[in-house]
């Protein structure tokens, strides 16, 4: 029987990736984000290669929002059996000193406040299906720190902490939690969000990486893992390029001298 997945932050990214691949497994997806055009061009794209999608306008900052999101998969004929918290983001590369409260706290509303709002509205269904999967995109920002990036690190953290403890807390009911940390990852936004839309910046950012991961990549990651048996629980799957050993490890090639 197709079941519902629920994918947060679905309008782009890794977000829209992983709401194609899911389609492409079978789920019946429940695409959630701010931007209505966007969602309805992914439901669109979707169905014309077969899969099934419902586009839903969300605003995990928003209690009401998420409260919509939870009575829309509600109102779906088939069980939700999987939830992706996958909206989030940066802003900032400021270190601690002058850092911008804003920026904090905007970080700190999107990745953790938005994947416990959207968690608990979601989990008496996934619950209720009798095989319930919480998916959390954290990063590997969530495992290590680094100059400049204070505020990140320290919401995803948090999100990190937040998927352990669910874990812990959940032990003996039938939903598993799974954590995946994508590191260097190259998506036409978040670097754009996190430097106020300074392109330049942005790219810099993957300057002579020849191959970052890309949202396909971790899109590949959360399918897998969530297609494993049920009593298959993934607790973390941490996934980097390989010219990525560690967060201050990056392997950048020069560029051509002859060019």
């Amino acid at each position: 029987m197709t079941s519902v997945a629920i994918v947060t932050g679905a309008s782009s990214g890794i977000g829209a990736a992983t709401a194609r691949r899911l389609a492409a497994e079978g789920f019946h997806v429940l695409a959630a984000a701010r931007r209505a055009d966007r969602l309805d061009a992914l439901v669109k794209e979707i169905e014309a290669a077969g899969g099934r999608a419902t586009a839903q306008v969300c605003d995990v900052t928003s209690d009401e929002s998420v409260a919509a999101l939870a009575a829309a998969a509600d109102e779906l004929p088939e069980p939700v059996t999987l939830l992706v918290n996958n909206a989030g983001g940066a802003r900032g590369l400021d270190p601690v000193e002058l850092g911008s409260i804003a920026d904090w706290q905007w970080m700190y509303d999107v990745n953790v406040l938005g994947t416990l709002r959207v968690t608990q509205a979601l989990l008496p269904l996934l619950e209720s299906s009798g095989s319930g999967t919480v998916v959390v995109l954290s990063s590997t920002a969530g495992l290590a720190v680094y100059e400049g990036g204070g505020g990140y690190t320290a919401a995803k953290h948090a999100q990190t902490a937040l998927a352990e403890t669910l874990r812990l807390e959940l032990l003996g009911r039938p939903v598993r939690v799974i954590e995946i940390d994508p590191g260097m990852v190259r998506t036409e936004e978040f670097g754009l969000v996190r430097f106020g839309g300074d392109a330049q910046r942005a790219a810099a950012v993957y300057a002579g990486v020849a191959e970052p991961l890309v949202a396909e990549d971790v899109a590949d990651c959360v399918a897998w893992c969530a297609t494993r048996p049920h009593h298959v629980n993934v607790d973390r799957l941490v996934v980097r390029p390989l010219a990525q050993a560690a967060q201050h490890k990056v392997h950048r090639v020069a560029p051509d001298a002859g060019r």
